[in-house]
């Protein structure tokens, strides 16, 4: 858990970090195979990892990507009458019983399955194949601008060609510093950096 306990990650048998999103798949199963997955969707933010979404598509399981912070995951549920979301961080809504995280609802929840399924929980998660991901801070003069830029623009188009598919690559402006972050997620830490240089090449313009 985390200081206030909204938050909850786990370790499995093996010593592996089980995260938000391995959580998420876990119990979107769990609902789905029961009946009790309303509108067979489950709520993420854009910082999920591509492998999540990977293995949902496996299951059938939709999904909605919402801003980062579990607020906009909450609005997106409660507008929608969804029963789970939540952050690769550990912030699980269920939206059955809360409105927020609860890091004690999420393990006793993460339990429940456990119990049901007699599986270990490495065996649960093995479908959520977590992709590389490389993230780069560039510091730029103008973060709106840059962000508004037709280049930067297309050139995150290009680096999504650039992949075909396997892999994605997100560009978001910090919301406290003079920072553009570019995220990029694929197969291996190459294909990763080669996606991001697409990108950090339209930047160039607007380095600090």
């Amino acid at each position: 858990f985390d200081g206030d306990a909204d938050r909850c990650l786990c370790v499995d048998e093996n010593g592996e970090e089980v995260n938000g999103d391995h959580i998420i798949y876990i119990y979107g199963r769990y609902l789905k195979e029961r009946g009790k997955l309303v509108g067979n969707k489950v709520v993420t933010t854009v910082m999920s990892n591509f492998g999540l979404y990977k293995a949902l598509d496996e299951i059938g399981v939709e999904y909605e990507k919402t801003k980062v912070g579990d607020k906009y995951v909450y609005e997106n549920m409660s507008a929608n009458g969804y029963r789970l979301g939540g952050e690769q961080s550990g912030h699980i809504i269920f939206g059955d019983i809360e409105c927020t995280g609860d890091g004690i609802m999420t393990s006793l929840r993460v339990m429940e399955v456990l119990r049901a399924e007699r599986e270990t929980l490495s065996q649960l998660c093995a479908p959520v194949k977590l992709y590389p991901q490389e993230l780069v801070n560039v510091r730029v003069t103008d973060k709106d601008a840059a962000m508004s830029d037709e280049d930067v623009l297309a050139s995150v188009g290009r680096a999504e060609e650039f992949l075909a598919g396997q892999g994605r690559v997100l560009v978001r402006a910090s919301g406290t510093e003079p920072l553009v972050r570019v995220l990029a997620e694929a197969p291996t830490d190459e294909l990763c950096a080669q996606a991001n240089a697409i990108v950090l090449e339209a930047l160039e313009p607007f380095k600090a």
